[in-house]
Order: C-alpha cells, then sequence, then structure tokens
C-alpha cells in the first residue's frame, strides 16, 4: 500500500529527473500531479477545497452512475516495489552543465557534440534525445521549405538511422538506462516498428514509472483493447493514469471514469483528473456537466490553455456566442500562439457565420502543429459550410492520416460524398465511422439516410439502420419518425402506428408540436378508423381539432367518417361540434 505521503516523495524525486533530462512535459506534467494530491484541510480555505474527496463537484456527479463500480481507495494505492534509480556519479558534470545549457537554447547538436565522449548513462540519453531533436527540428525546416500545393511533404527526420542503430546497440549490452529505453521506442515507432516500440516502451515505464512522456508513447501504440490487455505493466499508481488515458482513446468511457474516480482518491487536487474526466463526459455528450467542469477548471487555472479547445467544442454546440467570445478573448490574451488557441478562436468565428475567417484560423493552428487533429476535423466542417467539397475531403483525409481511428473524420468524408451525390462512397466511410464508435445514433442515421437514397433504395437496410440509432437513445428523434414512414410506405401499417405512437409519445413528453405530430396524428386516426376502432380514431382526431387551418378540417373530415362508419348514416354537420 502507497501512501499519499509517498507519491509526494516520488514525484518529487521525478520531477528533479525528468528536468534535469530535458524530459520537461513529463515534469510539469508530474508537478501538477504533485500539488494535486490532496493536503491537510486545515491549511486551506473552504474555496481552495472543490476537489476534497466527498465534497467534490466531480465525485458527486458520478457517484450516481451504476455502471463504475471501481472501490475508492482511503488511503493509497497497491503497487509492485519500484526503487527510485540513483543518479551517474558527477563524472561529467560541467559538460553536462553545458550541453544542458545548449539544449535548454535549442542548440541540439551544440548539446548533443558536447557529451560526445561522455560514458554516464545520463549523459548518453541527452546526447542522443538531443540528435533526435535536432533531426525533428530540420524536418519542421524542409516541411516548410518544401511542402506541396496540398500542404504535405515528404521531409523525414534523417536521425532516425542512426539513432536506431547506436540505441539498438546499447540496448544489447546493457549500457541503456529507461530513459534511453523511452527515446528508443520513440524512433522505433517513427520508424513504424510498432511491436518493438511497445516492447522498449513496456520494458521503459516498468524500470522507472514516473515518466508519462513514455506512457503517452505507449498509449498512441494502443489502438486496441487487444494490444492493450497483452502489455506486461508493473501495478504502480502511474498504470492507473495511463490505463484512464488508454480507455478514453478507445471510446471505453465508462472504464476511463472509474479509473480518473479510483485516482481522486489521492489526487484530489488534480486539474488533469478534471479535464480528462470532462473529456470523457463530453465523449458522452453531456454537455451541460461538462460546462461546469471546465468553468470550475477555469477558475482553478484561470490560464490555462490546455483542453480549452474542446471546452469551446462544448460552446459551439450550445450556441453560447457570449461565453465563446469571452473565452477567445481570455486565451489570445493568454497565448495567441497556440494551437488550441487558434481553434478557439475559429470555432468562435465559425459560430458567428464567418466561415473564412474560421478557416484562416485553422490553418494557423495547423502552422503551428502540422499534426493537431481537431484544427483538421474543424476545417473540414467549414469548408463543408462553404459548399467546398474537395477542400473538405482533403482536410478530413489528412485527419485520418494522422489518427485513422477518429470517426469525425470518417464521418466529415461520408457527409462530403453524399453532398457529391457518392452514395456508395458516403456508405463505405459512414461504415469506418461506426466501426469506431457504434453507440452514436447520429452516424446511425446518417448510413440509413444514403440507403434510402435514390440509387441506393435499400430501405430494409435503412430500417435496421433507424432502429440501431432508437437503441442508441435518438434524442432528436429522427429515427423514430423515419421508421413511421418507412413502415408506411411498405404498406406495413401495424408497424408503422406502432412507432408513430412511439413518436408522439416522445414529442408529448418533451412538449414538442409541428408537422410530425400533425402527420402522426392524422395517419394514426386514419389507421385506427380503418380497423374499427373507432374510440382510439376519435382521440386522435380530437386531438387534431386543436390545430387550425387545414389540420382542423382534415380532423372534421376524418371525425366525419368516423360518425358514418359508426351509426352506417351520414353524420351531423360537424360546424356545430364542441370544440
Amino acid at each position: 500500500m502507497v501512501s499519499k505521503e509517498s507519491c509526494r516523495n516520488e514525484i518529487r524525486a521525478a520531477i528533479r529527473q525528468l528536468s534535469d533530462r530535458c524530459l520537461y512535459s513529463a515534469a510539469k506534467w508530474a508537478g501538477e500531479q504533485l500539488v494535486g494530491i490532496e493536503q491537510d484541510p486545515s491549511n486551506f480555505t473552504p474555496a481552495n477545497t472543490r476537489f476534497q474527496r466527498g465534497s467534490s463537484s466531480i465525485r458527486r456527479r458520478f457517484s450516481t452512475n451504476e455502471s463504475i463500480s471501481t472501490p475508492l481507495p482511503s488511503v493509497g494505492f497497491f503497487q509492485a516495489a519500484t526503487p527510485l534509480p540513483e543518479e551517474d556519479e558527477a563524472i561529467d558534470g560541467d559538460f553536462y552543465l553545458l550541453a544542458k545549457s545548449y539544449f535548454d537554447c535549442r542548440e541540439y547538436r551544440r548539446a548533443s557534440h558536447v557529451l560526445r565522449d561522455q560514458v554516464s548513462k545520463k549523459s548518453v540519453f541527452l546526447r542522443y534525445y538531443a540528435l533526435y531533436l535536432a533531426g525533428e527540428k530540420r524536418k519542421e525546416e524542409e516541411m516548410i521549405e518544401l511542402e506541396g500545393p496540398l500542404g504535405k511533404s515528404d521531409a523525414i527526420n534523417r536521425e532516425l538511422v542512426s539513432l536506431e542503430r547506436d540505441l539498438s546497440a546499447l540496448r544489447r549490452t546493457g549500457a541503456i538506462d529507461s530513459f534511453g529505453l523511452y527515446l528508443y521506442g520513440v524512433v522505433l515507432k517513427e520508424k513504424g516498428n510498432e511491436s518493438l516500440a511497445r516492447a522498449s516502451l513496456v520494458e521503459s515505464v516498468n524500470s522507472y514509472p514516473w515518466n508519462w512522456s513514455a506512457w503517452s508513447e505507449l498509449q498512441s501504440l494502443c489502438t486496441s483493447i487487444e494490444i492493450l490487455n497483452s502489455l506486461n505493466l508493473n501495478n504502480h499508481w502511474m498504470k492507473e493514469f495511463f490505463l484512464g488515458n488508454a480507455y478514453q482513446e478507445l471510446r471505453m468511457h465508462t472504464e476511463s471514469l472509474a479509473k480518473y474516480e479510483y485516482l481522486q482518491g489521492i489526487f484530489s487536487f488534480s486539474n488533469y483528473i478534471q479535464a480528462q474526466t470532462a473529456k470523457a463526459q463530453y465523449s458522452l455528450r453531456e454537455f451541460d456537466q461538462v460546462e461546469i467542469m471546465f468553468e470550475e477548471l477555469l477558475r482553478n487555472d484561470p490560464y490555462r490553455v490546455e483542453d480549452m479547445d474542446l471546452y469551446s467544442n462544448v460552446l459551439y454546440a450550445k450556441e453560447a456566442c457570449a461565453a465563446l467570445s469571452y473565452l477567445a478573448h481570455k486565451v489570445f490574451l493568454t497565448d495567441k500562439y497556440r494551437p488550441e488557441s487558434c481553434c478557439i478562436i475559429g470555432n468562435y468565428y465559425s459560430l458567428k457565420g464567418q466561415h473564412e475567417k474560421a478557416v484562416m484560423y485553422f490553418r494557423r493552428a495547423l502552422k503551428l502543429n502540422k499534426k493537431y487533429l481537431s484544427a483538421w476535423t474543424l476545417m473540414g466542417h467549414e469548408y463543408v459550410e462553404m459548399k467546398n467539397t474537395p477542400a473538405a475531403i482533403d482536410a478530413y483525409r489528412r485527419a485520418v492520416d494522422i489518427n485513422p481511428c477518429d470517426y469525425r473524420a470518417w464521418y466529415g468524408l461520408g457527409q462530403a460524398y453524399e453532398m457529391m451525390g457518392m452514395p456508395f462512397y458516403a456508405l463505405h466511410y459512414f461504415r469506418k465511422s461506426i466501426f469506431f464508435l457504434p453507440n452514436d445514433s447520429r452516424l446511425w442515421i446518417a448510413m440509413a439516410k444514403c440507403y434510402q437514397t435514390e440509387q441506393l433504395y435499400m430501405l430494409e437496410e435503412a430500417i435496421k439502420c433507424y432502429k440501431r440509432a432508437v437503441n442508441c437513445t435518438d434524442t432528436e428523434g429522427i429515427a423514430l419518425n423515419q421508421l413511421a414512414k418507412l413502415h408506411q410506405k411498405l404498406g406495413r401499417n401495424e408497424e408503422a402506428a406502432f412507432y408513430f405512437e412511439k413518436d408522439l409519445e416522445r414529442m408529448d413528453a418533451e412538449g414538442l408540436e409541428g408537422p410530425n405530430m400533425f402527420e402522426a396524428l392524422v395517419f394514426l386516426a386514419t389507421h385506427f378508423k380503418t380497423h374499427k376502432k373507432f374510440e382510439e380514431a376519435e382521440v386522435y382526431c380530437t386531438r387534431l381539432l386543436d390545430y387550425s387551418g387545414p389540420e382542423k378540417e382534415k380532423a372534421k373530415s376524418l371525425l366525419r367518417g368516423i360518425r358514418m362508419a359508426q351509426t352506417g348514416f351520414p353524420s351531423m354537420d360537424l360546424e356545430h361540434f364542441p370544440i
């Protein structure tokens, strides 16, 4: 059992070691978790205890979720013993300090050159890490210089071959530490050797579990639950963070929420857990809860930019123009040259209907980060709005090149080809999107509409898709209405009546009115009249009398027919029918 104090000591040591090796992103992440550990409540005012166990707003939201059954820890986590590594003796301390200074100034080749004759594992890692980043820096420059008309280039990191050769030799001789194994895994991943990369990264995190960068690289290689379950990982509290993130990327949101709820037992103040929980809730389309959580997160960390693009998506979906304007202004003043900031501003202009400006900001985001997935997808959406289908298709294809598991890009491709009148292609891409997100009713509805097109006209397949949409909780009620119409078209009046009744119940429960309600009432009144169920038919006709215009005249006509069918004689003048 590991206590909070033990976690603090481990993280403090890890921050020093990660910073010393210039793994600043991992050190920053570790620092955020350090202050996220629940402190002594007596040292805090009530305003600073929003994440305290038992009173956390996040914990209250998920305490009613019956699917989350992971027990909460009371004092700590069980884990395998992982001793903190001993630092190398200061045999090359001056050279290392000079190299680190060069590294911090982004003079990577100079840093690598200074350490060319140093033999300690710490120096060896920094030498090769600096060389790797020098190659990455040159690759980015070549991408700008050699960029083609579609924004593509064949630039590669030219240091990968020599890095793989040298790191492989060091691994065989045992002259490599966990940080070197992490770098070796990154190089193997870049070269496409995913199996060996996973093995190297697993070895790295098992020997030194506090390097979040290694866990992140490993997570990106876990593209299926089978791969994830096959990893031979030691038990450690860092593994719980890894699994929470991996489950989220694999769209196992319930399991992800359970992991983060579990981790809150110690990391009660963690902004990272707050953000990850909000991401999972966003994927479950719980927008109201997500908005509240991001508001709390911004109050606690007002200059945070990470993950705020997701918050802007929520505000966009809710059409909260004023809140989105405020958020865009805030991130612009904080750091306007961040991809997230550009995406937030792009979302603001998109909501205002200024699609050209939105595209401009999404392009800025991509200049800052070519692999920024959200920007490619959102830019594709804007091109669809602008009816520029070829540009939309290119943007979506770039998105699926970056992440083949991104259902939004596949769905966007389907929409684009549907707009071009190519339902066979659209159907293929909708199927891809459903494969990655089978519980989204919108995707099933889109595929059903494809089956209904004149080129395909596969109504039975469309019915199957609409049924799946109903099972996936179609909040807009499109599926029920379409199921009723399709069964009516196929002459299956009993089935049509069943779905019209279901749709009518939904509209009554939500207080909705409109053409769909009128259509359902007319069909049901006619259907029950035909089957001589006059009482039921009269109920629906009476409801139609509440309308004005042609709806009321249709109801009167139906009631005349009901009276005639009941008595066998012409009915009385319904001008005097009590309304």
